[in-house]
């Protein structure tokens, strides 16, 4: 068998060169008698969907009596995170060590608290870093008024939280914030 070369260098192997030059022909549809066909089915076209965008679906509804809730603004520098650590004050618990220092410029006093996070390898995997970190959020995010404004807040979750944020959820974590807040409320009189 001769091989043939294409003006590129290839050169077909020997499964190539048996295959046949003919398209294949095109088959006629099978047909499905009418009691076989899917009875779900509209036996006519049904129209395509609308194009463009269409009015988003509330997914909760607020009510009027409630008020926004303040969100704590986040700490994001290290810096700032040092400064909590070295000149703030601890109050440490089972599961969590809250780190509380107050702001020292005035202009802060009518903002919100920041709230920083630290949440180690220590505690887990990255689910359940990632699920002890949304929930320590959400329970700072219900719990805001608990702290003054100015201040920096720094909560270091513990080896055994995941544990806890697997058992009790949101309930627990409030519940040991809550024993924490009321502890450093105690030794600030």
């Amino acid at each position: 068998m001769a091989r043939l070369l294409v003006a590129d260098g290839y050169a077909p192997s020997r499964d190539e060169a048996d295959l046949p030059a003919q398209e294949a022909q095109a088959r006629p549809r099978p047909r499905i008698s009418w009691t076989d066909e899917h009875t779900c089915r509209p036996s006519t076209a049904q129209a395509p969907p609308r194009q463009g965008s269409q009015a988003a679906h509330r997914l909760s509804v607020d009510s009027p009596a409630r008020a926004p809730r303040r969100r704590p603004r986040r700490l994001s520098r290290s810096a700032d995170f040092e400064r909590v650590y070295r000149q703030g004050r601890s109050f440490g618990g089972r599961y969590f060590v809250l780190h509380l220092f107050p702001r020292a410029d005035g202009s802060e006093l009518h903002e919100s608290p920041r709230l920083g996070l630290s949440v180690s390898r220590k505690v887990g995997g990255a689910v359940e870093r990632n699920k002890v970190k949304r929930l320590l959020r959400n329970a700072v995010d219900q719990m805001v008024d608990s702290f003054d404004p100015g201040v920096d807040v720094v909560v270091v979750a513990r080896t055994g939280s995941g544990e806890l944020c697997e058992r009790e959820g949101l309930d627990g974590v409030k519940r040991e914030l809550e024993e924490l807040i009321a502890q450093s409320a105690k030794q600030g009189e």
